[in-house]
């Protein structure tokens, strides 16, 4: 028989960059400024993101296009997977993502894709502790405090699942 449950979780909704806490909004103008770096000539679409480190580091990526579609890495990863190369061991305490089409700023907050939510929780996993997420439009900011809301049923490795 069946059981039915039930997933669901909170999240922060801000209506300014202005109106967030202090760290959150340092980092949510870091990812805005890491859109100029975006290589996106094909879809137009830039997204910027920024990771902050236990360490006070912050590290910048942003989607990197190819005409060799889809050769591309989203700017999550980008930022992710430098974060982890150069300051290996270090949690990820928060990340924040933004994007524009055509050099205009997005009015919603931009979502990241699959693979990059996959990336995200493993990236949580290693830092053994849930990091916040902060989405940003123009219109409005949502936050999350914790990866895994993004992607409740993820992948995990088989030596997880055996635990």
């Amino acid at each position: 028989m069946a059981k039915s449950k039930e997933l669901s979780f909170q999240y922060k909704e801000f209506e300014r960059i202005e109106d967030l806490p202090l760290e959150l909004k340092d980092l949510a103008k870091k990812a805005k400024e890491a859109l100029t770096t975006s290589y996106s000539p094909y879809s137009e679409f830039a997204v910027g993101a920024a990771v902050l480190l236990d360490n006070s580091e912050i590290v910048l990526g942003s989607n990197q296009e190819n005409g060799a579609y889809p050769s591309g890495l989203c700017a999550e990863r980008v930022a992710l997977f430098y974060a982890g190369s150069q300051f290996p061991g270090v949690a990820v305490k928060a990340m924040a993502v933004a994007a524009s089409f055509k050099g205009t700023p997005i009015a919603e907050p931009v979502s990241p894709c699959g693979a990059c939510r996959q990336v995200m929780i493993e990236t949580q996993n290693l830092g053994g502790r849930p990091y916040t997420i902060v989405m940003v439009g123009e219109k409005r900011i949502i936050v999350l405090e914790d990866a895994k809301f993004l992607l409740p049923f993820t992948f995990s490795s088989v030596k997880e699942a055996t635990k």
